[in-house]
């Protein structure tokens, strides 16, 4: 495997514009939900992978209960969670090729936001739960798009026991800063006590990568990206009954493959060593940057 490690794009934009069938607030979850659509999962697997992803993450981001409750499904969580580790796995097999795979551990609140609705045992036992089910067809847990060093601190604690490794997915707002308020490098202390593989900002512009950049880069471990190709994020997103997430916050159409390319080249050279994109990359961003 190289040493730069390539990670996907983004799921949910792309399964949308591939006709996935939308199901209230669910987003990527509606192609789990159906099971007539699951070989849409695995063939965007298998086409970032074949882009020259070293790197795939389960597609069960939506798959929480305040989503599940919202779209009066919470039953079907398990077999959701399952489901995305099954079709990642089958994915892999069929590609042949030496890939790992991120077991998804979203924000257990609203997307883009720090607010937290349970108690921190709560918390940390949704966090275990989806860890224990996807753990089987994972090789790393990827916290995905987490907004405060407590929530991310509640993870680590929830996933520890599987003595994985762990990519710590962050998110950023224009001011640098985690949704909470705090900067990155507040963490630092905590960190050691876990079997931390990296740090990433997590669906975040590449303009706001630059402002984060150095206290990445601070925390002495392997940093880098998933950014994402949207207009304007949110305080929060996830009660819009809107399930194009890109109808709403907007879509940038120059961030090309070319755009991007250039964009990751450069910061490679910076230093960054664990790349990819979020919303609105596709395959074709990836193939740009693989060679």
């Amino acid at each position: 495997m190289s040493k730069t490690l390539i990670l996907d794009g983004g799921m949910g934009q792309a399964l949308l514009q591939r006709g996935m069938a939308p199901n209230g607030s669910l987003w990527s979850a509606s192609a789990l939900i159906d099971e007539s659509q699951h070989h849409m999962v695995e063939n965007l697997h298998l086409d970032f992978i074949n882009s020259g992803s070293n790197i795939i993450i389960t597609n069960n981001f939506t798959v929480r209960d305040r989503r599940l409750i919202d779209n009066s499904v919470l039953e079907k969580k398990d077999y959701l969670l399952n489901a995305a580790g099954k079709i990642a796995k089958s994915a892999v097999k069929k590609s042949s090729k030496k890939v790992l795979i991120g077991a998804s551990m979203p924000t257990q609140g609203e997307t883009y936001s720090a607010e937290i609705f349970q108690t921190k045992s709560e918390m940390q036992s949704l966090f275990y739960h989806t860890g224990s089910i996807l753990n089987p067809y994972s090789d790393f847990f990827y916290l995905d798009v987490l907004c405060s060093i407590e929530e991310i601190h509640i993870a680590l604690e929830a996933v520890k026991v599987f003595d994985k490794p762990i990519l710590i997915g962050a998110h950023f707002k224009d001011t640098g800063l985690l949704p909470s308020g705090e900067n990155i490098k507040q963490i630092k202390s905590i960190l050691i006590n876990y079997n931390i593989m990296g740090i990433i900002g997590a669906c975040i512009s590449p303009e706001i990568y630059a402002k984060i950049v150095n206290d990445l880069r601070s925390l002495e471990l392997p940093y880098g990206f998933k950014v994402n190709a949207f207009k304007n994020i949110p305080d929060s997103w996830n009660k819009a009954t809107n399930s194009n997430p890109n109808e709403a916050l907007g879509f940038r159409s120059d961030f090309t493959p070319e755009v991007f390319k250039l964009f990751v080249d450069n910061e490679i050279k910076n230093g960054a060593s664990i790349v990819g994109g979020c919303c609105e990359t596709y395959p074709d961003h990836i193939s740009s940057i693989s060679n």
